[in-house]
């Protein structure tokens, strides 16, 4: 069973899976769908400086309300001053927590009013994907710089239009890819490039959950552009294009949908893909919405091997590198001090606004995943490999 990459369509009413719900005057989700990641996100009272960048945070769905709000309670450079939802009443709740005004909040179709408002500088997108388009076209419209969710969008095309219409409007896009911030990813990458343990030989990278509410956005395919492979699978690929700072030559996808299960009746279960690169690297991947929580990194090179638990999770990681010692390896694991990615990637898109630098994870960053995306759905779809000068 294969499919392409669908377009942008309306979205239909979104579930409880996807919203949450009010309890004594809190917002909580259920545990079903997509409740991967446990962390205590605190509530610790928020008291900005002055001269920090005004956030709009836009859709207060699991990630906003565990993750994104609470990042900004430790963050330097940035603050919450708006939200931007479909639901006034959660919005409403929300708001108080984080003391942003009632007269700070808005709805989808309110984007324009923005323009109004000085004191919100950038907007974090966190929107089901295919809402991206047209949002970050508004926002960029309104002349507020965006930090936008990944995946970037459904489509290659879209992704060329989010970049259009920030380049008009002389506003920045970012693409919130954490990984690229997370202290532990950061010591990988530094290490398999200093040359340290030899050349990389193989990468393996494997990011499964289990996906169970079939309600979730995320099973359908016109709202989340795909299955496993655009959401989690994302951070695979993504992540080893970071690791070796090159882009795959050749690349071929596999994937499975179970025929039975409702849940996949649109969307891709299981995807497994093979990438080379120009240096000879070769990587494995494999992403999964039907297996149990892995999420795990592994580099062999020429003198030793690197293994990185909890890769691309939001705690938890455990590095352990081997060295080869007259041919037996030793095994040391590294202690690095944890950091919430959330906010360290914040904090970089706000010192890019504050300096007028480029960041780091650029819209341009984003393109490029949603193009090799679209060539892996090609390759399991036509069943052979795909040299990227054909796409």
């Amino acid at each position: 069973m294969s499919r392409d990459l669908p377009a942008s369509s309306h979205l239909s009413s979104p579930s409880e899976a996807d919203t949450g719900r009010l309890e004594n005057g809190r917002v909580t989700f259920g545990t079903g769908s997509g409740n991967t990641e446990h962390t205590d996100t605190g509530s610790s009272p928020i008291l900005p400086p002055d001269e920090r960048v005004g956030f709009a945070v836009m859709g207060l769905g699991r990630l906003s309300v565990g993750q994104i709000l609470p990042a900004f309670m430790e963050s330097r450079t940035a603050r919450p001053v708006a939200l931007i939802s479909g639901r006034k009443k959660k919005a409403l709740t929300v708001a108080q927590e984080y003391g942003i005004p009632p007269s700070s909040i808005f709805t989808y179709d309110e984007i324009h009013r923005l323009a109004d408002r000085p004191d919100i500088q950038a907007v974090y997108v966190a929107t089901p994907n295919a809402m991206h388009v047209d949002q970050v076209e508004a926002l960029a419209a309104a002349g507020k710089h965006i930090l936008c969710e990944k995946p970037m969008s459904n489509t290659a095309q879209e992704a060329e239009r989010m970049i259009a219409a920030c380049k008009r409007a002389g506003v920045k896009l970012m693409i919130a890819y954490r990984c690229h911030f997370e202290p532990f990813n950061r010591a990988v990458i530094k290490l398999v490039r200093s040359g340290e343990l030899g050349k990389p030989k193989l990468v393996e990278a494997v990011n499964t959950q289990t996906e169970t509410d079939a309600s979730h956005w995320r099973l359908k395919a016109p709202v989340a552009g795909g299955g496993a492979l655009p959401d989690i699978g994302l951070y695979c690929l993504n992540g080893t294009r970071n690791l070796l700072g090159e882009e795959p030559v050749e690349l071929f996808a596999r994937m499975v949908s179970p025929a039975d299960d409702p849940r996949f009746a649109s969307v891709d279960e299981t995807f497994s893909f093979m990438m080379r690169f120009p240096s000879g690297v070769i990587a494995n991947c494999a992403t999964s919405y039907g297996a149990s929580i892995t999420r795990k990194l592994s580099i062999r090179l020429e003198k030793g091997s690197i293994e990185l638990e909890n890769a691309f999770a939001y705690q938890g990681h455990r590095l352990r590198i081997s060295r080869e010692n007259e041919g037996h390896p030793a095994v040391t694991e590294w202690h690095i001090p944890p950091a919430n990615q959330f906010t360290l990637e914040i904090d970089h898109f706000a010192q890019c606004i504050l300096k007028d630098e480029t960041p780091l994870t650029s819209g341009e960053e984003g393109l490029r995943d949603q193009k090799l995306m679209e060539a892996l759905y090609c390759s399991s779809r036509e069943d052979r490999m795909i040299r990227l000068s054909e796409t």
